[in-house]
């Protein structure tokens, strides 16, 4: 039954009492932030437009009005489809110089991060929200980077034409007029197709994923997961306004990370989806935890800087001020999230207590991935299952085991297959190296595991599945009692394991950065996959 004819419907317990009362960590917890306030507040206007948002969301706003309002009518004697196109052309254009005036005046401008760390300027990119790309700029490159940023927004141009061709797919409907645009050709749209049918296996190649669907795979495997649920038709969603949403997501990555990017946000989600099938907690879960966790696993790391918190806390960047030093970054991805779903306006049919309602869960489920909360939802969730306490027909439990299903999700590179895996652990690797080359290039103090001289690419992952991955993992296998899936995913977690730690001694420190894959151990068996690649193909 569709969400607006009998609201959440008898299975959707939204305001059931033993929320936030059954659960140590509860979604009431999340919108409680000193500065914004609770979601549920209605949010301050002026002249229409929502102060709720971060303030570059806010002057994105207030442009757009003002060249609304500029803009006057247009003559009645043209065509209804010539006046939105050249409408949409003049639209563009004006961005295009606003954005080359502001970045100009932000160059010149003391936009810097601290006044004794010159030439790390805050230079605003092709998104939407709240800046926080971090570039080493020189003077003299800077009508440069005004350059390529009016590229930047050029590009945009043809993003309707790509989330359009992504829907054509999902549809199978390919256009074959000699005039359309072919981003894909019809023997990549096959293949793509073809892993769309295997989406639910644990050895889906994301990498692969990406490339066949033209850069994007968040937005293609989005709509496509929302389909096979059926979640387009329950919450009555407007198409135009899905893509327009998943497009501004996916946009709102940075590509230029290594590891924080929409890749990874549709790696999450597709984890996050075989997590959902799980025989424990399929049966239990709503729509509405359903449409959660995948729109949680979408945007957990939206407009990701490439850096972590303590740099943006010794930088005094504007978001630690913001968030007051706590889940700064969390915090920042879920308001972003909320930014673009009311300026795409994909939940506005909804009244307004569900859709606050729908936000602060949301909130909830991305502030869980804070690695900071780590032994915080990891004792609670290993105390209910020492308890045998956990109900799922409890709408509080069911968003707790959510909770942990996201972080599961968020860190399960390596339990994945050995090939993609190695894959996700030189990224993230690379991410952490970059930061530790921004810091010593400013005299800051160099953060733990990114200093590329000291810590090799195995000792990090040692470290990391030893104490984040494998106690984590280990818990979600009791509860699970254990799945194939879960059986799965640790045969592939003790063999990467293993295999990382005969690179950490089998090599000097600096031969393992230099050659990070050279002469690595055989897995057992001599095939490729870990020796389990095809375990994972038979997982459904």
């Amino acid at each position: 039954m569709p969400v607006l004819e009998g609201l959440w419907g008898p299975d959707l317990r939204m305001r059931d009492s033993s929320l936030g009362s059954q659960v140590g960590v509860c979604p009431d917890e999340a919108p409680r932030s000193p500065v914004w306030g609770p979601l549920r507040m209605p949010p301050v206007t002026c002249g229409g437009l929502s102060l709720a948002l971060e303030l570059p969301a806010l002057i994105r706003q207030l442009r757009a009005a003002w060249r609304a309002r500029r803009g006057g009518h247009l003559g009645p004697e043209r065509s209804q489809a010539s006046t939105w196109v050249e409408a949409e052309k003049e639209e563009e254009v004006e961005e295009v110089k606003h954005d080359i005036e502001d970045r100009s005046a932000h160059l010149e401008a003391d936009g810097r991060l601290n006044t004794g760390h010159a030439g790390v300027l805050l230079v605003e990119r092709r998104g939407s929200y709240p800046l926080i790309d971090l570039r080493i700029l020189k003077t003299s490159a800077q009508q440069g980077e005004v350059e390529s940023g009016t590229r930047r927004k050029v590009k945009r141009l043809l993003s309707f034409q790509r989330y359009c061709h992504a829907s054509r797919l999902l549809r199978r409907l390919v256009p074959h007029t000699p005039g359309s645009l072919h981003l894909l050709d019809d023997d990549y749209l096959g293949q793509a197709a073809h892993m769309l049918s295997k989406v639910g296996t644990w050895n889906f190649d994301i990498f692969l994923f990406d490339r066949l669907t033209n850069g994007n795979s968040l937005v293609t495997l989005l709509c496509h997961l929302f389909n096979v649920y059926g979640l387009i038709h329950h919450f009555q969603l407007d198409m135009v306004k899905l893509h327009r949403f998943l497009g501004m997501v996916q946009e709102d990555y940075h590509s230029q990370n290594p590891y924080h990017n929409a890749v990874h946000a549709a790696d999450v989600t597709q984890a996050m989806y075989c997590y959902l099938k799980e025989p424990k907690l399929a049966e239990q879960l709503s729509p509405l935890d359903v449409f959660l966790g995948l729109m949680a696993a979408a945007a957990h790391d939206v407009d990701h800087p490439g850096v972590n918190q303590p740099f943006l806390i010794k930088t005094r960047h504007h978001l630690a001020s913001l968030y007051q030093n706590t889940s700064v970054l969390e915090s920042h991805h879920w308001r972003s999230t909320v930014g673009m779903l009311r300026e795409s306006g994909l939940l506005s049919h909804l009244p307004a207590d569900m859709s606050q309602d729908m936000e602060q869960q949301l909130g909830s489920l991305i502030l869980a991935t804070d690695i900071s909360r780590q032994n915080e939802f990891l004792s609670t969730f290993r105390e209910h299952l020492d308890n045998q306490d956990l109900d799922l027909q409890l709408a509080s439990h069911r968003h707790f085991i959510l909770q942990i299903a996201l972080k599961c999700a968020d860190v399960c590179n390596p339990c994945r297959v050995w090939e993609l895996s190695r894959q996700w652990s030189e990224r993230v690797c690379e991410e952490f190296y970059r930061q530790g080359d921004l810091e010593r290039k400013f005299d800051l103090e160099i953060s733990p595991l990114c200093n590329q001289q000291a810590d090799s690419v195995p000792a990090i992952q040692t470290g990391f599945i030893s104490y984040i991955v494998e106690p984590l993992f280990e818990e979600w296998h009791r509860f699970t009692e254990p799945s194939p899936l879960s059986q799965t995913m640790m045969g592939h977690l003790h063999k990467n394991k293993a295999r990382w730690s005969g690179l950490r001694y089998a090599h000097t420190p600096s031969d393992t950065q230099t050659h990070p894959s050279a002469e690595e151990p055989k897995p057992e068996g001599g095939g490729g996959g870990e020796g389990g690649g095809g375990e994972g193909e038979d997982i459904p």
